[in-house]
């Protein structure tokens, strides 16, 4: 896009000043030389040259800094309109060369802003998905229940009651999946800001491990915490704890009765780690890349309620307070989840 509008206005005044200057020169030179017209005239024809000369240089100047913004218009339409093949020049000097580099930072935001505009559109639209796809069983299944029931279909009394307790069952899956899918999805929106702060280590360990102790007792497991007393941690206490209640669950299903579970810290100048181990059954080394994805699930026929999305959901957890999580194992032997923050 090209205007002469800028260029028509600089000739315009340009003019005008030349032949006020020329209009003084004469008036000037007729009172200095007394009326002599040769000097008149050869200083006249002198500041004329003069004046054209000084026109060539500035319009020159000027025309170049214009062609230089009308480029950068250009490739701003080009942007907009999406027909972005913008690719960064050599550095330019003076008030140009800023123009171009504040230019490329705002071509680099707005990529930026469109990909994560996009990344989020995938993102929501694989939670919908996700949590569509998972839905659909346990409803299959209570619909089918509950047909069975209001149509009268099952006499057995026993046999009603497990429906109804497999009913409550398949809604307190959906329950769980529904809100740790709306929990996953939160964090990795970026809609929660953890609140971490210097927290007692120990304290929350201790906490988390009541929180499955329900479950360790009813299968006869032993959950040891090993922890020093003035352990302490910059994170958010209350995901933090969530996080591993998740893991432990986790080391709980996947481990026979009367087994063994550890919960223990090792704390240096460079890092506080958590380690979550247990003597179940394993992870065989090609599914340990997957552990992490949503639904995903290693052994199908333990807890067969589990939807496979509390490992995915301690990674955002943790990631999102500054950590990172890893896993060992060697199947039919043990399993370790190991937390770190660096310090």
């Amino acid at each position: 896009m090209k205007s002469n509008y800028e260029r028509d206005a600089f000739r315009i005044k340009y003019i005008g000043f030349t032949i006020l200057f020329l209009l003084v020169v004469l008036v000037w030179s007729y009172v200095a030389f007394e009326a002599d017209w040769k000097k008149i005239v050869v200083i006249l024809a002198i500041c004329l040259i003069y004046s054209v000369m000084m026109y060539i240089l500035a319009y020159h100047m000027l025309n170049h800094a214009y062609d230089e913004m009308e480029n950068i218009s250009q490739r701003m339409i080009n942007v907009v309109e999406g027909n972005d093949k913008t690719q960064e020049e050599e550095y330019k000097q003076g008030t140009i060369g800023i123009l171009y580099t504040n230019f490329y930072k705002m071509v680099r935001s707005l990529k930026e802003s469109k990909l994560k505009e996009q990344e989020e559109k995938v993102f929501l639209r694989d939670i919908i998905s996700d949590i569509s796809h998972q839905l659909k069983t346990p409803l299959a299944s209570l619909n089918v229940f509950l047909d069975l029931l209001v149509e009268e279909k099952v006499s057995d009394p026993l046999k009603q009651k497990q429906m109804l307790e497999e009913s409550k069952n398949q809604l307190s899956r959906m329950e769980w999946m529904v809100l740790s899918m709306l929990k996953l999805a939160r964090i990795e929106a970026g809609a929660i800001q953890f609140e971490k702060k210097k927290t007692n280590l120990s304290t929350l360990l201790l906490q988390a491990a009541e929180g499955i102790q329900y479950l360790t007792e009813e299968r006869k497991q032993k959950l040891f915490v090993e922890c020093k007393e003035n352990v302490e941690l910059i994170c958010d206490g209350d995901w933090l704890i969530e996080a591993v209640i998740n893991l432990l669950k986790n080391a709980s299903d996947y481990s026979e009765m009367g087994k063994r579970i550890w919960l223990e810290v090792e704390e240096n100048k460079l890092y506080t780690r958590i380690y979550v181990k247990d003597e179940g059954m394993g992870i065989p080394e090609t599914e340990l890349p997957n552990i992490f994805t949503r639904f995903y699930r290693v052994h199908q026929e333990v807890n067969p309620n589990s939807v496979g999305i509390g490992l995915a959901l301690t990674k955002s957890i943790v990631e999102g307070m500054g950590g990172n999580i890893t896993v060992r194992s060697e199947e039919g032997k043990y399993t370790w989840f190991i937390i770190t923050f660096v310090k």
